[in-house]
């Protein structure tokens, strides 16, 4: 158990550059945060979460804009593109929810990103302003909370963009799971005798 001193301050810069930030109150989708998921074609396993920030969350937003802007520094420095111009087909983590997940009422009027580490996140929640640590019952995909983003600038394959690093995890309050969820063993049979 971790005291939280002040629970309503999620937003937070972490690094003099600006790329390590904390945001919330944001909402988790696929939230791969106990085992390291595979995708197809991909080398290695990793943990994962869509972070969906809704569009009046406005100091959010202008952290991770501030510190997609921090990597793009980053990536001009490193040599990856030129000051002035942004590569064609350049990779930008954010995305409109009202058009890159249309028809999904979970993205409705937000922004998302997706984060993805190959290093097990803290996974936490928090209850009567003291932080525990979270199972899979407690943090789920839907569940609301904070979340810690690493931005970094990449040139891998021709491909060229800011990625986006998962880092610790905090659940501040319950939401509607979305989808693949199982039935706790108590909803399936507690009324069984």
């Amino acid at each position: 158990m971790y005291e939280v001193l002040n629970i309503m301050n999620y937003n937070k810069v972490f690094n003099a550059d600006g790329t390590q930030i904390r945001i919330g109150e944001i909402r988790f989708s696929f939230a791969r945060v106990f085992e390291p998921y595979q995708q197809e074609g991909s080398e290695v396993a990793k943990y994962s979460a869509s972070i969906i920030i809704p569009n009046d969350n406005k100091e959010s937003l202008k952290l991770v804009n501030a510190g997609i802007d921090a990597a793009i520094a980053k990536g001009v420095e490193k040599g990856f593109w030129p000051a002035n111009k942004l590569p064609p087909k350049f990779k930008n983590p954010l995305h409109d929810g009202d058009i890159d997940r249309e028809g999904d009422p979970a993205y409705e009027d937000s922004m998302f990103l997706n984060a993805s580490n190959t290093y097990a996140p803290k996974v936490m929640y928090l209850e009567d302003s003291l932080m525990y640590p979270a199972d899979e019952e407690q943090f789920y995909s839907g569940c609301y909370g904070a979340v810690c983003l690493n931005f970094f600038p990449y040139n891998k394959n021709g491909n060229k963009g800011i990625g986006v690093s998962l880092g610790n995890v905090i659940k501040t309050r319950d939401g509607e799971s979305l989808g693949g969820a199982a039935q706790s063993a108590d909803a399936s049979f507690g009324d069984l005798e």
